[in-house]
């Protein structure tokens, strides 16, 4: 297992991240993740600790606040010191049916955090997480009302969830303005069959400094290769979360299969080790329901593909390209020029 710097701080998390969605029991159109009891979750989180997982993501909002709950059992029975696990939550989608029970305000922002702290057993979060955007508050008053929570010693660092890169954009230049801790992290989807975020968001990450904590890696299970051919059954036949083009699917599946016969393992390992050689890429979201599960993922660990493997899997899946972006790729004899500094070829 790997280490990666988060963001532009200190702390290191491991490649692999332990997710959360699936524990607890849920209820409406994500019920089908869910189900995962205490017992099943403290299995799988003694194993995520032995193979050097020390990263957990959760939120507010997994099973109803039940995943924060299952999670702070679990870590007392297992018996990990707290300063062992980089602990993570997450605020902003609505927890309850009134009007202030959801987005970034001040208000919401200090009554999430202590009910997430509460449940999870803990004095602390060390990332604490904004789960979307919220066009109804300022984002000066999120902003401010991070910075109190970390100066009050209840969170260590910030990050961000399923915004645009405008909007991450903004709100750092907020934070430098008003001297304020910048948002470190930004989660968010990304596989090999789901790379929009290569257009506006990683370029962003990469300027900025910020980490890349990526979930669905295997697209909702996906790139197991289990729905190929219209295979009924499974979590996407209820939730098909996130979506995924069938056609361009079945290409990048079809690559995949040379590529795990040769390294000798499945299509899961080398789609997440596709992701740990991503240059953007900080940690990678396990979402189990069972250490069997957590087995098959952890394999990606020990596998690295070669050059032409990498080439092969980054132009089956690359996502077409969009305005502006084929205009800015002219630029790209002068990017070809800082990184040389040789002229480019003036044949036309």
């Amino acid at each position: 297992m790997l280490y990666n710097r988060l963001g532009q701080t200190g702390l290191f998390v491991s490649e692999l991240c332990l997710g959360t969605m699936t524990f607890g029991q849920a209820s409406g159109r994500y019920a089908a993740a869910s189900g995962v009891g205490q017992e099943a979750v403290n299995a799988i989180l003694r194993r995520a600790l032995d193979a050097g997982i020390n990263f957990i993501d959760n939120a507010n909002v997994y099973a109803n606040g039940q995943s924060e709950e299952i999670v702070g059992q679990a870590l007392k029975t297992v018996g990990v010191a707290r300063k062992d696990v980089v602990l993570t939550t997450k605020f902003e989608h609505a927890t309850g049916a009134g009007p202030n029970d959801g987005g970034g305000s001040r208000v919401h922002i200090v009554e999430a955090l202590k009910a997430s702290l509460k449940r999870l057993g803990t004095d602390h979060v060390d990332l604490y997480q904004m789960h979307g955007w919220d066009p109804a508050t300022p984002v000066e008053e999120t902003l401010r009302a991070l910075e109190d929570v970390v100066r009050q010693g209840l969170v260590r660092y910030i990050g961000v969830s399923n915004w645009a890169a405008w909007q991450v954009a903004t709100a750092l230049g907020v934070s430098d303005a008003l001297r304020a801790s910048r948002f470190q992290t930004y989660q968010g989807y990304y596989s090999l069959v789901g790379r929009e975020i290569e257009r506006e968001v990683t370029p962003m990450l990469d300027a900025h400094g910020m980490g890349l904590i990526v979930f669905s890696p295997l697209a909702g299970g996906f790139l197991t290769g289990k729905y190929r051919d219209g295979a009924d059954g499974g979590r996407r036949a209820t939730i098909p979360f996130p979506p995924v083009d069938e056609e361009r699917g079945t290409k990048v599946l079809d690559a995949l299969d040379p590529i795990a016969a040769a390294h000798g393992t499945t299509l899961e390992a080398v789609a997440i080790a596709w992701l740990r050689q991503q240059k953007a890429v900080t940690s990678i979201i396990m979402g189990v329901k069972s250490v069997e599960q957590l087995e098959a993922n952890l394999k990606a660990v020990d596998v690295t593909l070669t050059d032409e493997e990498m080439k092969t899997l980054n132009e089956i899946g690359a996502p077409a390209m969009e305005y502006p972006g084929w205009m800015l790729a002219q630029s790209a004899p002068r990017a070809e020029l800082l990184a040389t500094g040789r002229l480019p070829d003036a044949g036309h």
